[in-house]
């Protein structure tokens, strides 16, 4: 596929348990398309974060391939594959994984800093992105002052201002009352398309999962594609 972004080539991953091999998922193969929100769902324990990891170089496969581009993931050693990350990817967790003793806006703006750039441009950037995600009156609270979905869209905020191209996103509504998790995928949903990002969305909430582009679907340890309509009716 001319546009894809990244491709999965007869991936493979198993854990060893004792004397025994957990076969996690084998024979996985598809595109993630450049520009989409792909939903990745499942039962638990089927492997949707593990595959995330696997997609996000944060793993390595036990065979196969995921190539980003021309980049083979699995040929990056690990300090190519941090910078690879840090360049290309942005992660934003079930928790928020803020760092306590900074505020709103240092925690946005800490890509930036570790990278090197100025501190008066980090802070200036982080607080036009607390501005995207509505939450500007708030850049001096620290994470123990804000509320939950506050603190995840801090976290969204920090996942997207060193412009990635592409968000991946694990069970990020999963601590989140209903109200309050419908918020949080509309902003990821306004900020995919705003910013011309590809997302990938691991949920179990198959509701959220038909609002996205293309849904994937992890049975047995094989993945099929499912029509997002379908679960809208479901």
């Amino acid at each position: 596929m001319s546009n894809a972004i990244l491709r999965v080539e007869n991936l493979k991953k198993v854990y060893r348990t004792g004397k025994h091999d957990l076969v996690i998922f084998s024979d996985m193969n598809f595109d993630v398309r450049a520009g989409e929100a792909l939903a990745i769902v499942g039962e638990s324990g089927s492997g949707k974060s593990t595959l995330l990891h696997l997609l996000g170089a944060l793993d390595r496969p036990t065979a196969g391939k995921v190539w980003f581009g021309a980049t083979d993931l699995n040929s990056l050693d690990d300090e190519a594959a941090a910078g690879f990350r840090n360049r290309e990817l942005g992660y934003v967790w079930q928790f928020h994984y803020l760092l306590p003793e900074f505020s709103a806006l240092e925690n946005v703006a800490m890509p930036l800093l570790i990278s090197g750039t100025d501190r008066a441009e980090a802070l200036k950037r982080a607080g036009q992105w607390l501005n995207e995600v509505g939450l500007a009156d708030r850049a001096e609270h620290r994470p123990g002052e804000l509320s939950g979905g506050e603190q995840q869209r801090v976290a969204l905020a920090r996942a997207l201002i060193a412009q990635p191209k592409v968000l991946m996103a694990d069970e990020p509504t999963g601590d989140l009352d209903g109200k309050t998790a419908e918020a949080v995928l509309a902003l990821i949903l306004r900020l995919h398309r705003e910013h011309g990002l590809t997302s990938l969305l691991v949920t179990h909430n198959l509701d959220f999962a038909a609002r996205c582009d293309r849904v994937l679907r992890i049975r047995d340890g094989r993945l099929e594609e499912v029509n997002p309509s379908s679960l809208a009716r479901a």
